[in-house]
């Protein structure tokens, strides 16, 4: 089976549809909060989320005594990288209006009251964990998927790191918060560009590697985003781990079209 196919399975349902439109208005919603939206029993939303979920459109968390889900926006990524880059002037037309609905202006990125996550990411990578720790920490990998900028740091906790461009200017720096390898790294988030003269404020960023048989469930949590902040970093997390899946699966590097 192809490993588009779940995906497209799971977007023919229109009420599957529903509640991805539901997760993209409002991400981090539980299970009574998105019944309401649809014309069915617990039991038939509990269905069709389980589906999103095996599909990767969906990511669950357990946050307190619920269970909140977010919407995922990598598969989206991968598919538009990988359909539109191939057959770009048939399938721009189609993909386009699906991309711009998950992609475009997600709400819920920002942060979210009562401490649930701003917004969780998850990929499933055909990898080791030991392989996709030294690519999450080791510079010269960081520059194949990265947007070309290379991380430097011991990854001891309270330690400082940096992600560089090719001419030494820092794009990304933070702290180590916490460093479990191969299993979990928490740091804050400070960009170092520039954005309409206002540098966006510091945030937390969690990697957490899952094996499972021979791939790894890699999990990031983006916390204590601004709305300001929110816009073009939620593409640009689906861009890095799309390349980061790539990279590791294929040893080359993920090229994608303007």
């Amino acid at each position: 089976m192809n490993d588009m196919d779940p995906i497209f399975k799971a977007l023919a349902d229109p009420h599957r549809r529903l509640l991805l439109d539901r997760l993209h208005a409002r991400d981090g919603q539980a299970l009574s909060e998105l019944q309401t939206d649809l014309p069915m029993s617990r039991f038939g939303v509990m269905k069709h989320l389980r589906l999103l979920e095996e599909a990767g459109l969906v990511a669950s968390r357990k946050v307190g005594r619920e269970r909140l889900h977010y919407l995922n926006p990598v598969p989206i990524q991968r598919l538009y990288e990988r359909w539109v880059g191939k057959f770009a002037r048939p399938w721009v037309r189609a993909l386009s209006g699906l991309k711009d609905a998950l992609e475009e202006e997600q709400m819920g990125i920002a942060d979210q009251p009562n401490g649930k996550p701003a917004h969780v990411h998850q990929v499933f990578i055909r990898t080791t964990p030991e392989r996709l720790w030294q690519a999450l920490t080791d510079g010269t990998l960081t520059r194949r998927y990265y947007f070309g900028t290379a991380v430097e740091s011991t990854w001891a906790p309270g330690a400082p790191y940096r992600y560089r461009r090719d001419d030494g200017a820092p794009m990304i720096e933070g702290e180590v918060l916490a460093a479990d390898p191969p299993r979990r790294l928490v740091t804050t988030f400070r960009p170092m560009w520039d954005a309409d003269g206002v540098a966006p404020a510091t945030s937390r960023v969690t990697f957490e590697i899952e094996p499972l048989g021979d791939a790894c469930k890699l999990t990031l949590t983006h916390e204590g985003l601004t709305d300001a902040a929110a816009v073009g970093l939620n593409d640009g997390w689906s861009r890095i781990l799309s390349g980061l899946k790539t990279l590791l699966e294929t040893g080359e590097p993920l090229t994608i079209g303007g």
